[in-house]
């Protein structure tokens, strides 16, 4: 049932795996699940391009150092902006996947 309802929050390859996970951990950390909060990763791409320039797409999914180097650099001077647009959802999934399995 979790993974049904939070299936945009995790990479599609992983969701066997995640699966596998969920059914062998024990029911104290199956209630924890309900505690993390997942970034949507259709919103880090909405600010990757709305504000992508400034880094504040990598600031929203927890990427704190790579969020200052592109506000440092105006986005790579704009080509890390436009390759974040491609690469930033799978980046978000990712990173809720990392908070996941740090519970299960």
């Amino acid at each position: 049932m979790f993974i049904m309802m939070n299936n945009k929050y995790f990479p599609e390859s992983q969701i066997p795996f995640i699966r596998e996970r969920l059914l062998a951990a024990d029911e104290n950390r199956t209630n924890m699940l309900h505690t993390i909060q997942y970034k949507d990763p259709i919103i880090s791409l909405i600010l990757s391009i709305l504000t992508g320039n400034l880094g504040i797409d990598r600031f929203f999914i927890g990427d704190t150092g790579l969020g200052i180097a592109k506000l440092l650099t105006c986005g790579g001077l704009g080509i890390w902006t436009i390759i974040d647009w491609f690469f930033i959802m799978n980046s978000t999934r990712e990173k809720n996947l990392t908070r996941l399995m740090s519970i299960i």
